[in-house]
């Protein structure tokens, strides 16, 4: 790897798995000191073994980011294991369990439980960590977002969708608020991606199906095809880059 992050402190949130997980690897790959956060510290333990094998050095904590308390944990863990943040990739977000469902059939404790994470969560940890980025006058946020929000299937899985496309809003809102501090916002907004929670869906082949489907590139989407580009948006090479959703779904959006 080129080393583009040496030394960078990126903080990751949602890394124990799919790819949160291949983002710290790859990431420990280019040189980064991590600080993943995890809701099962039983889960992330394969990760952090596996970041040390590539030689990274990290730090993990346990933190449910739909909680305010937890992401100043996240500020105050960070700074003191480090001493500061260059970093923030906002990966966590509730997808895992969620399966094809008519617009109508889902509940308001549905909405509420994957708003509290995909989009107050998201906030929350921008929230904490940016008066940090701003004191140093430099930093890089990374959303995850989706294709979703963007194509027909959006119907599928309503609230989800609903929630990255919130993240969209976010992220351009935050690149105004925050480009003044010299803070790049930007997202990434992989298609449908084979992660664990992809594959244990009950159709995840039928879904497979339709996301080829709609591809210029006729090909499943791995956790590795968005790594690039959100490596590229933490590195020097983004500096001028900033309120930007990089599509990396095999050519269906396009903008």
């Amino acid at each position: 790897m080129s080393g583009v992050l040496k030394d960078k402190v990126a903080i990751i949130t949602g890394a124990s798995r799919g790819m949160g997980k291949t983002f710290a690897l790859r990431f420990a790959e280019e040189g980064a000191k991590l600080l993943l956060t995890t809701t099962s510290m039983e889960r992330a333990k394969g990760t952090v073994k596996e970041v040390k094998a590539r030689g990274g050095e990290v730090a993990i904590m346990e933190a449910d980011i739909s909680h305010e308390a937890d992401t100043k944990k996240i500020a105050e863990k960070v700074m003191q294991q480090y001493g500061r943040v260059d970093i923030l990739v906002n990966n966590a977000a509730i997808w895992y369990g969620i399966n094809i469902t008519p617009w109508d059939a889902w509940t308001v404790e549905d909405w509420d439980r994957i708003f509290s994470v995909n989009v107050r969560g998201t906030w929350l940890v921008c929230k904490a960590i940016a008066p940090l980025m701003i004191k140093q006058k430099k930093g890089k946020i990374i959303n995850i977002a989706s294709n979703v929000a963007r194509v027909p299937a959006a119907q599928l899985f309503l609230p989800y969708s609903c929630s990255k496309g919130a993240v969209y809003i976010l992220t351009h809102a935050l690149a105004r608020a925050l480009g003044p501090s010299g803070i790049n916002v930007n997202a990434v907004a992989p298609g449908y991606v084979a992660t664990e929670a992809s594959l244990a869906q009950t159709d995840s082949e039928k879904i497979f199906g339709i996301a080829t489907g709609e591809q210029s590139i006729h090909q499943r989407l791995q956790p590795t095809d968005p790594a690039g580009a959100v490596v590229f948006l933490a590195s020097a090479a983004s500096d001028m880059v900033s309120g930007q959703v990089i599509y990396v779904d095999g050519g269906t959006v396009m903008l």
